[in-house]
């Protein structure tokens, strides 16, 4: 497999990504996807991406898509105090 250079801005957006994903920054997390989303979409339009690129982001977008689907706080739950 050749490798290929990556985006530093999308890379670093990944990075923020996954990190908040991990610490259960369920908001930023999703605030971090919408700006990753936004931001390949812009270099994606403007032809600043390679082919090698497009196809590596295009499945990492995919693969935070499916995680982050019903990623909310709604999810959690609600405990009711003294039920713990």
């Amino acid at each position: 497999m050749l490798f290929f250079r990556k985006n530093k801005e999308l890379e670093a957006l990944l990075l923020e990504l996954k990190n908040d994903a991990a610490n259960n920054y369920k908001d930023n997390a999703q605030d971090d996807f919408r700006r990753l989303t936004g931001l390949f979409s812009d270099l994606k339009n403007a032809g600043k991406l390679s082919g090698r690129q497009l196809a590596y982001y295009e499945k990492e977008i995919d693969s935070y898509r499916a995680m982050l689907k019903d990623y909310t706080h709604a999810d959690q739950g609600r405990k009711e105090i003294g039920t713990w």
